[in-house]
């Protein structure tokens, strides 16, 4: 996956890719849920022993956080590695530069057990660790988010748009 400009603009002319709609509380709320769900399906699977459906739970904790924060601002993206990409150009600052990484790895680590049947050499109790952690971290931003922090990152994303066009 790339992570330049050039992959943002062919994420927004994918029918299901980048769009703008309004932010929505309630979406919000649902896909926090959907984390929250998430988390619990990887605990019960590391307990079980089972690593490629804690794994998958791990990452599946991560993306519905950040989609729960794109919901707050504002976009609609179902092509997981264009949330990824715009994820990691909204938030480039060294402060979430680490959660951008994680996630990133973290797809990758699920398409591993899940489609390729690696073997992964991960700690389950790390994993967990972390994916809480990055969950919680996803949370805080959006509970930092105020009106003129979505106007911004509105802005920013309708700036993309706009030279995505051209």
């Amino acid at each position: 996956m790339r992570d330049d400009k050039q992959y943002l603009k062919w994420c927004l002319r994918q029918e299901r890719g980048i769009r703008l709609i309004p932010p929505s509380d309630n979406l919000m709320k649902a896909y926090l849920e959907k984390s929250r769900n998430a988390l619990k399906s990887m605990e019960v699977n590391a307990q079980a022993g089972i690593e490629e459906w804690t794994v998958s739970a791990s990452y599946y904790a991560k993306y519905f956080a950040v989609y729960a924060l794109f919901s707050k601002i504002g976009v609609k993206c179902e092509i997981h590695d264009c949330t990824i990409a715009l994820f990691g150009s909204l938030f480039s600052t060294v402060e979430f530069h680490h959660l951008v990484r994680e996630l990133r790895q973290s797809k990758d680590d699920r398409v591993d057990v899940q489609y390729y049947s690696r073997k992964l050499t991960v700690n389950l109790a790390d994993l967990m660790q972390e994916t809480k952690q990055f969950v919680l971290q996803i949370e805080e931003l959006i509970d930092g988010l105020n009106t003129e922090s979505v106007a911004a990152l509105q802005k920013k994303l309708r700036e993309l748009t706009r030279t995505s066009r051209r």
